[in-house]
């Protein structure tokens, strides 16, 4: 049995954390915020789901408190810590011991340059939870899980991995989670964007579609232009945002639709600004696209109006997110 060690505790890491625990395997959780440690030490893990709670007694700690030596690490810490955690990881992993990444954003190689290629698993996962407070998250329920090697065809851990997740849903392995990755890239990009307004957040997709779309069709646009084949996933479906408008509104009608069928009406992006008052993943997440564009010789102005207006947010800058929306749709006139 494959002891994991899984590091960020939050939302994909606590829920897939207390899901690998019930359906039998070994984990370690270990997180920076003392207060959920501790809360989780205490009375274990609290997993609110539509029609039941869930109380998981599963192991955690601090890093301060860690195990010497490492060996499959399941990585869910925020993008913006990515490269200190991969060095934090480098430094302890055993030589059979590996790396994937269960995160949002183009992260494998953050995660490569510090403990390899050849040791760096990539992993996307679309996972509508919030941790709500000190050990308590609210599960939103199963969404869609895609892994593979970050270099190389599929591999027996990916396959032992996959086999373990079954306990929360129905893991993919593929041989292109680049394609997923770059596709939750585009749905997130609409959901950052609401996170500006304090309203449901299929509302506002629906309410600022020419904005939206054209957010959504640049970013996909570079990951076209490098080659990416995009994969479909829960009820996003990318190619659809890449030709006419009447099909990118049939697209957004379904996701709207499925949208509304979710417990969760709010991002975690807006989590991060509204309730935790901190900085989202946002720049850490979509400045690898802009870089990307700008190697291809593309330009992404909504990209980087996106970055550049939640900059503002967290800030404390924006005084009125629905105008940015208006402003981001007549962006998408141009």
């Amino acid at each position: 049995m494959t002891k994991y060690t899984i590091i960020g505790a939050g939302a994909i890491g606590g829920t897939l954390g207390a899901y690998l625990q019930l359906g039998g395997s070994d984990v370690l959780l270990i997180d920076s915020n003392r207060e959920h440690v501790e809360s989780v030490q205490a009375d274990g893990l609290e997993i609110r789901r539509p029609n039941s709670v869930l109380r998981v007694p599963v192991p955690i700690t601090t890093p301060d408190r860690a195990p010497d030596r490492l060996g499959a690490v399941l990585l869910a810490v925020k993008a913006p810590a990515t490269d200190n955690a991969s060095r934090w990881i480098a430094s302890r992993l055993r030589d059979d011991g590996w790396v994937a990444s269960l995160q949002n954003g183009l992260l494998e190689p953050v995660i490569a340059a510090h403990v390899g290629p050849t040791r760096t698993v990539a992993g996307f996962v679309d996972l509508f939870a919030d941790l709500i407070a000190p050990g308590i998250i609210q599960d939103g329920g199963h969404g869609a899980i895609a892994l593979g090697e970050h270099c190389g065809p599929a591999s027996d851990r990916v396959r032992a991995l996959a086999a373990d997740l079954r306990c929360w849903g129905r893991p993919v392995i593929s041989d292109n989670v680049p394609g997923f990755l770059w596709a939750k890239l585009g749905f997130a990009a609409m959901l950052a964007a609401t996170a500006l307004v304090d309203e449901d957040m299929g509302d506002l997709i629906d309410r600022h579609r020419r904005g939206m779309h054209a957010l959504v069709r640049e970013i996909l646009g570079v990951a076209v232009a490098e080659g990416v084949v995009l994969e479909d996933f829960d009820a996003f479906a990318p190619h659809a945002y890449l030709g006419r408008p009447t099909v990118a509104d049939r697209a957004t009608d379904s996701l709207v639709a499925w949208l509304a069928t979710q417990a969760k009406k709010r991002s975690g992006y807006w989590r991060d600004l509204a309730v935790h008052r901190r900085g989202t993943e946002v720049s850490a997440q979509f400045g690898p696209v802009v870089q990307r564009a700008s190697r291809l010789g593309l330009d992404v102005p909504l990209t980087r109006w996106l970055i550049a207006t939640m900059a503002d947010a967290e800030a404390g800058r924006l005084d009125d997110g629905e105008d940015a929306l208006l402003e981001l749709d007549e962006l998408g006139r141009s």
